[in-house]
């Protein structure tokens, strides 16, 4: 499993997904890059996810609130006293560890001895003006939820919604963490993909479980195969401060079973701790039974990087005689390979005009280089769904020959309806 990861790691490399970020200067340690594939790949899963939650439901605002907030808000959030790791240090070597990832006192790494534990910080600090002091201290967002939090009523009042109503966000998010790895799956720097569901209280257990379960149909639809997919429930040890319940939606990794998403239910701890910092009154006043509450709110979070990183590595295939990316078709970074059969004959001609038509629909790549076999490969190893073959028959038939990926089965399609062809294959899943 983990030559599995060192093979993904090398493809994305090699053929434009994800790059090691400053690598011409030594690289930074667990910051990445994401290339021209990888852009797209990512464009898609946030604009899939996007399309599910916002443009789906009536109920459901977007969002896109600032990296930079006040201090106070993480104050109020608890980040300031509870996001905190407990570190030990090697008096020998001089290396530094999480106290939960070490066993026993002595270093993993020389056996020196360790020092006692103390608390770190998770979040980026930096300063706001001229002057590096205490009191211009702010953070960058350690998480995007509190900027949803913060906007709960001007989005209730600008969009004229009523509770329940949710509102997502996909935005940047900054942790200092210690130890990151495992490629992107924990990075210092991440983009998270959030929906925050403002629901009465009492009414909370139905909504968890109902988004629950729409959130891992999703991944099924993202294309993750059911086997690789699981629920993972909090322990009452495990539970975060402001948790009254807990899952995550698990995938089996090259490196075991990781989080890609938090379900949780967060009762109405953020608006009262905003409400007693802030001193704002953040109660919702409910006109049919003209009651007063502060709302309850269920929480889906998921990282979009790891999201990434799971498609990819459920994707990844090696047959007898190929690599090949099995991405769901309407995830594909590239989705139509456009492929003259040879240089002449009027073929490439004929080829950028089909490129043309259908660039205005879809992400296409023409590629006349190499055989016809080798031009095949190159477009499985990066996840391309259509290859469309101009030859000498099209001249005379008006047709082209479409390969599909993954059983490679070739079809003759006349070339004024390729369009609605494809259309059919490459749309997103309800």
């Amino acid at each position: 499993m983990n030559d599995l990861m060192g093979k993904v790691v090398s493809l994305c490399k090699r053929r434009g997904f994800i790059f090691p970020s400053s690598e011409i200067y030594g690289g930074l340690n667990s910051c990445y890059d994401y290339g021209p594939l990888g852009v797209e790949l990512k464009h898609r899963v946030k604009n899939f996810w996007w399309r599910s939650m916002v443009q789906l439901h009536d109920n459901i605002e977007g969002l896109d609130s600032s990296i930079l907030m006040h201090p106070r808000i993480w104050e109020a959030s608890g980040h300031v006293e509870n996001f905190t790791d407990p570190l030990v240090d090697c008096k020998k070597c001089k290396n530094r560890f999480r106290q939960d990832h070490v066993d026993g006192k002595a270093c993993p790494e020389c056996g020196g001895e360790l020092t006692q534990a103390r608390k770190f910080n998770l979040m980026f600090k930096t300063f706001m003006g001229p002057l590096e002091d205490s009191t211009n201290t702010i953070y960058l967002r350690p998480e995007t939820a509190q900027g949803i939090y913060v906007n709960y009523q001007n989005v209730l009042s600008s969009s004229r919604q009523k509770i329940p109503f949710g509102i997502a966000q996909i935005g940047k998010a900054f942790r200092n963490e210690i130890t990151p790895g495992n490629f992107t799956f924990r990075t210092r720097e991440f983009e998270q993909m959030e929906m925050q569901y403002f629901i009465r209280p009492g009414q909370d257990e139905e909504a968890f479980e109902h988004w629950k379960q729409e959130r891992i149909r999703w991944y099924e639809k993202l294309g993750i195969r059911k086997e690789n997919l699981r629920f993972h429930e909090h322990g009452h040890d495990e539970l975060a401060h402001y948790a009254k319940r807990a899952f995550d939606i698990q995938y089996q990794f090259p490196f075991g079973w990781q989080e890609l998403e938090g379900i949780h239910n967060r009762t109405d701890f953020d608006l009262r701790r905003h409400q007693e910092y802030s001193g704002k009154n953040l109660s919702y006043f409910d006109e049919e039974k003209k009651d007063k509450y502060i709302p309850y709110i269920i929480e889906t979070s998921a990282g979009c990087d790891r999201t990434l990183l799971c498609v990819l590595c459920d994707a990844y295939v090696e047959e007898k005689e190929r690599t090949v990316l099995k991405f769901a078709p309407h995830l594909a970074p590239v989705q139509i390979a456009i492929l003259p059969l040879v240089k002449k004959d009027g073929l490439p001609e004929i080829a950028e005009k089909i490129l043309t038509d259908l660039r205005a629909h879809y992400s296409v790549f023409y590629d006349d280089s190499g055989s016809i076999g080798r031009r095949y490969r190159r477009q499985d190893e990066v996840g391309t769904p259509f290859g469309v073959t101009v030859d000498n028959e099209t001249k005379e038939s008006k047709t082209v020959t479409v390969r599909e990926r993954d059983s490679m089965k070739q079809e003759r399609v006349n070339v004024s309806e390729l369009l609605s062809y494809l259309a059919s294959r490459l749309a997103p899943p309800m």
